[in-house]
């Protein structure tokens, strides 16, 4: 059976979590929770009606945070021009140099970004970067001529969210340091996104479910109302 800290224990008891809540008072229950020591990711659990083992039923997209996402965003460029991508803010650039590290094991980076040029290179180490959601994608805007305006984006907080085999979505809504208004508006964002990209080969409801928690807390079900829609 697995163990809760006392902290976890005493957010269980002080909070009505058998009742699905609305976005507003999800977020409200969910600052009340005892602190860690650190401050905590906030996240969206999403579960969907789709079948996963369905090419057509994919969700997959990214969506710009209105408040970012609280995250230091460490970013990689795929490039031949290494110069021009650093003095766009990439924390590093390169391309067959980047990639010997890859392969090498070295993984230090949180988002990847490549030219379209570049990535007829890249391919050759997807077996690394696949796996840990790291490969370069055109649907996620990570595979672009404007390398600018790509880091731009990541570094302010857009964030990508993708469909597991399990037809769970995890993403990162903001920090318990945020205020619950931010923490809302973000989460808000991130259900909208999500809705619009239902696809089309789905019928009936989309999204079965939606759980709000951070790092080390309980999670907070949401009311239908907060997704019906879609």
């Amino acid at each position: 059976m697995e163990k809760h800290s006392k902290r976890y224990k005493s957010a269980l008891s002080g909070a009505n979590l058998k009742e699905d809540q609305s976005l507003v008072d999800a977020v409200k229950t969910l600052t009340n929770f005892p602190k860690t020591k650190f401050d905590e990711t906030v996240e969206l659990s999403i579960r969907l009606h789709v079948d996963p083992a369905q090419g057509d039923q994919m969700v997959r997209g990214t969506t710009p945070l209105p408040h970012g996402s609280g995250k230091k965003v460490r970013v990689l460029v795929f490039t031949d021009n290494a110069e021009a991508a650093i003095k766009a803010g990439a924390d590093h650039a390169g391309l067959q140099d980047m990639m010997a590290k890859v392969t090498e094991g070295w993984l230090d980076f949180d988002v990847a970004i490549a030219t379209p040029d570049a990535m007829k290179t890249v391919r050759t180490i997807a077996r690394v970067l696949g796996p840990k959601g790291l490969m370069p994608n055109p649907k996620s805007g990570t595979v672009t001529d404007d390398i600018a305006g790509a880091i731009k984006a990541v570094k302010a907080g857009r964030v990508e969210f993708k469909m597991d085999k399990t037809a769970n979505i995890g993403v990162g809504v903001g920090k318990r340091s945020f205020t619950p208004e931010q923490i809302v508006e973000n989460a808000q964002a991130v259900i909208s996104a999500i809705g619009k990209a239902r696809p089309a080969a789905v019928k009936g409801a989309f999204i079965k479910s939606i759980t709000l928690s951070a790092s080390m807390s309980p999670g907070v079900r949401l009311a239908s109302s907060e997704y019906n829609q879609f």
